[in-house]
């Protein structure tokens, strides 16, 4: 009995809903073609026809997503939208630790090429080790004043450094806004020469 469910379920999702693609608002869908691979047409939100078995739809969020850089962010999760704060030195040899966020969304046009060339793990493929190396870089050419009195220069900088790595992926930076950027003092040397960091004045 139990497997009569199964089987009259598995018919009904893959003969009967298999030929169409709902895509709700604010999302877009890609398909994999098993003859032809990765289609390149996107399909935007409403009801689509494809071929039950032979094609797979996949769905994709094609909104603004925001990827938050903070204190104690849970990083157990390979996919998790964020990170611990990003810390680096500045042109002038200080410690700093900087958190904010990185607005971001899928680039349409380039939705195929992002599944078929990165697939589902594009957080911790692109995003992460991307954003983790170019905010560090844009901060090691600042100095401490400049990093004191230009935020919004700052902001403007990071923004187009990430689109210069994420345009290839299939991903569009819209936007990093800082919300807190912390002076540190190396407080010691381990014996690897791993630097342990502090907070000024603590």
């Amino acid at each position: 009995m139990e497997f009569d469910r199964l089987v009259v379920s598995f018919l009904v999702d893959e003969v009967v809903g298999g030929f169409f693609i709902s895509v709700p608002p604010g999302h877009i869908a890609c398909i994999y073609d098993r003859g032809r691979g990765v289609l390149k047409k996107v399909w935007g939100p409403g009801l689509h026809l494809k071929i039950p078995f032979w094609q797979i739809a996949k769905l994709f969020n094609a909104q603004i997503l925001e990827y938050t850089i903070r204190e104690g962010f849970n990083l157990k999760k390979k996919e998790a939208m964020g990170d611990v704060p990003i810390r680096t030195t500045t042109k002038d040899g200080h410690y700093v630790q900087v958190e904010g966020s990185i607005l971001f969304k899928i680039d349409k046009k380039n939705a195929p090429e992002l599944w078929e060339n990165v697939g589902d793990n594009f957080i911790s493929k692109v995003v992460r080790p991307i954003s983790r190396s170019r905010i560090a870089a844009v901060f090691a050419g600042l100095t401490l004043e400049q990093i004191k009195s230009s935020r919004t220069q700052i902001e403007d900088l990071l923004t187009r450094e990430l689109n210069k790595q994420f345009d290839e992926k299939g991903l569009i930076c819209e936007g990093t806004p800082l919300s807190e950027v912390k002076i540190l003092e190396a407080e010691k040397k381990t014996p690897d020469a791993e630097v342990t960091f502090v907070e000024q004045g603590s």
